[in-house]
């Protein structure tokens, strides 16, 4: 979840309601008072007002001002629970909005005047949900010592799977560390693969693994599309976490060499075949409501740019790729996946040229540096690039 963009325009803002969402955004009390009295309005008026899906609680408590809050609820009768918001953020509360802020005194403050901790909203998002999903450490431990259920799941899945999908390796660490179920089943429930497949699938994450493990991580279950959290780890040739997972996986039929090398073998000849086609369906339709649900988002294009690739849709999957890039020019993810979709229509040139910009944006990744290779090989083989 990426933060809010609750932004008036000067137009708006210069109006009546606009100018009050504008006092409680900035955190100004004085103003905010002052136009409340010029206006003549009671307190039902003030809580009326809604600017593209906010109030002005929600405005006071995405930026944690604690004193503006207090106002509002203390004297004004505002509801930490009222529940507003727009496309990705519909049913989102002030309280959930402020443990966004990073601000605990505010989060204190709300819980202790009626914020309803297991409220959730559309998206089955509660309070520490919002919290570990923003990175918000002081936010999550805070929370979590008030007793709040470190593995509550709304519909759509723990905190610890929330962190896990949107790389927050920071508060995923606290959950585990208070005891988080790693082991919990979140299929069926819009979601493609469990933290421990999310880790050993993106890179980077090696050093959790350990503790994903303790936690009751079962190596033994795989993705959707039936890939194993080793196999994941193979597909990047991490030997690091396949030694790790070796001994915690039964060892897979078709692997007649059951070692690191082995695995990696068999994997990367595994990959190279189509993907089940009822696979395909489920991806795409999370994909697709994903993409219907919020706004464009760089790692939903990246998601199904992939989901396309491993259909043999090349054109498909560079312009998905394309529209990723777009969004977040700056990610090397981006040009790996616009390189990948080269590769898969022999444009071998293009593919090196985008890969060399991926490998300035993250020098350290070897997956690049080993597609480089791979690009530069084909370049000599193939005439005329």
């Amino acid at each position: 979840m990426a933060l809010p963009l609750i932004y008036l325009t000067p137009a708006v803002a210069a109006t009546g309601d606009g100018s009050l969402l504008q006092a409680a955004l900035d955190g100004n009390l004085r103003r905010l008072k002052g136009i409340i009295k010029n206006l003549g309005m009671g307190p039902a008026a003030v809580h009326s007002v809604i600017i593209d899906g906010f109030g002005v609680l929600h405005c006071a408590a995405a930026h944690g001002h604690l004193e503006v809050c207090k106002y509002l609820v203390g004297e004004l009768g505002g509801d930490p629970n009222m529940a507003s918001g727009v496309e990705q953020f519909k049913g989102v509360t002030p309280f959930m909005f402020s443990a966004r802020s990073g601000d605990v005194c505010t989060v204190k403050y709300f819980l202790h005047h009626g914020g309803d901790p297991m409220k959730a909203d559309a998206k089955g998002r509660s309070v520490l949900h919002y919290a570990v999903c923003s990175g918000n450490c002081k936010v999550t431990e805070f929370l979590l010592s008030e007793g709040i259920p470190v593995d509550i799941d709304c519909g759509s899945g723990t905190p610890l799977d929330h962190a896990a999908v949107n790389e927050q390796d920071k508060t995923l660490k606290i959950l585990l560390d208070h005891n988080a179920n790693a082991g919990a089943d979140i299929h069926c429930k819009g979601s493609l693969a469990s933290p421990l497949l999310f880790a050993t699938g993106q890179g980077g994450y090696t050093d959790l693994i350990p503790f994903l493990l303790k936690a009751g991580a079962d190596p033994n279950v795989p993705d959707d599309m039936g890939f194993l959290p080793i196999e994941r780890a193979a597909l990047r040739e991490c030997r690091e976490e396949i030694k790790m997972l070796l001994p915690l996986t039964s060892p897979i039929p078709d692997v007649p060499n059951w070692s690191i090398d082995g695995v990696i073998a068999y994997t990367k000849f595994k990959s190279t075949g189509p993907l089940d086609e009822e696979v395909v369906e489920k991806r795409l339709a999370i994909f697709k409501s994903q993409t219907n649900d919020c706004k464009p988002d760089a790692k939903l294009y990246s998601n199904r740019s992939l989901c396309k690739l491993k259909m043999g849709d090349g054109k498909g999957a560079l312009s998905d790729a394309n529209q990723c890039r777009m969004l977040r020019p700056d990610w090397a993810k981006a040009c790996y996946r616009q390189a990948a979709a080269h590769m898969l229509l022999k444009d071998y040139k293009q593919a090196y040229d985008t890969l060399l910009d991926a490998d300035k944006l993250d020098p350290g990744n070897d997956d690049i540096k080993r597609e480089l290779r791979k690009a530069m090989e084909l370049m000599k083989l193939s005439p005329g690039q």
